[in-house]
């Protein structure tokens, strides 16, 4: 009988977003492949640093040691290195203890069509390329923001694993975002105040939440190891949208942050979150310097 991942929250991560590929990344932009390759290979034993989806991925994959035999995770590394090329990988999951046994290596074709073949609910990468085209083929993915200014701390054990997702283009569609951007703030507020019982077009990332609620639903409110949190620019009486449709979908989040243009970095910091995702550069920019962040792209049609 083949493995079913039906049950299961299925990340696809690249190894640039698991580790500190960026010194390497770097030999592949100016030096080529063939030197890439070789610097690889001749640095297989080399354990690679923790990257910016380190600590998700560790945290994500302690979810399967709290009931013996139940696996709620499943994290598959998705890259366009060579089978060749992945030793040193394989030698740093080993290193680092991650029980992460499944990987799609492609080697530098597109990864976006074997997607759906490993059921994933989320693929993190730092090619914007695989990340645009995942989207347009209704995964949710997002770009990881690389080389953060805090310091991944690999010993420090995740309790509880602190997920934080932006609202519209995010959660919930452009729609509302596109009225914003063409008409202003007044038309916005006065157009979600008008349709404030009609919910929210699910966004890139509403199947992944539902997915994530599921999982969080397994265990008591008061002790379930994933919380997630809405970090958002709306305020009143733009929020009453939001809250119709979250409880229109039936999903769980655990904290909501309504903060009318104000920054969201300090506010992801004292919520502690393992990774964050925005659809606007501007953001990302300024709470990847505090916690792991990622860019969701809009859907090219």
């Amino acid at each position: 009988m083949s493995l079913d991942f039906k049950d299961c929250l299925v990340v696809g991560i690249s190894s640039r977003a698991l580790f500190d590929l960026e010194e390497e990344n770097k030999i592949y932009d100016q030096e080529g492949l063939d030197t890439y390759s070789k610097y690889q290979i001749d640095h297989e034993k080399d354990i690679l640093k923790p990257g910016a989806g380190f600590q998700l991925v560790k945290a994500l994959l302690k979810l399967n040691a709290i009931d013996e035999g139940t696996r709620r995770t499943e994290i598959i590394v998705m890259s366009r290195n060579s089978a060749d090329t992945s030793l040193r990988i394989f030698n740093s999951i080993e290193y680092y203890g991650l029980d992460v046994t499944r990987a799609a290596l492609s080697g530098g074709a597109h990864l976006s069509p074997y997607l759906s073949a490993f059921k994933t609910d989320l693929f993190l990468s730092a090619n914007e390329e695989d990340v645009q085209e995942s989207i347009n083929s209704n995964v949710a993915a997002a770009i990881i923001c690389t080389n953060p200014e805090f310091i991944i701390d690999t010993s420090k054990e995740i309790e509880q694993i602190r997920i934080a997702f932006d609202g519209d283009a995010v959660l919930f569609s452009d729609a509302s975002e596109k009225v914003f951007q063409e008409q202003g703030l007044d038309a916005f507020l006065a157009h979600e105040k008008l349709n404030a019982k009609s919910p929210l077009p699910e966004g890139p990332f509403a199947k992944l939440l539902k997915t994530i609620s599921f999982l969080q639903n397994q265990f008591p409110k008061d002790s379930a190891p994933i919380r997630t949190a809405l970090v958002t620019a709306r305020n009143a009486p733009a929020h009453e949208r939001v809250i119709r449709t979250l409880r229109e979908w039936d999903v769980r989040i655990d904290e909501a942050f309504f903060l009318g243009g104000m920054g969201k970095e300090e506010v992801l910091k004292s919520f502690g979150a393992h990774m964050f995702f925005d659809d606007q550069q501007v953001h990302i920019n300024k709470t990847s310097k505090l916690v792991p962040s990622a860019r969701v792209p809009y859907k090219q049609l």
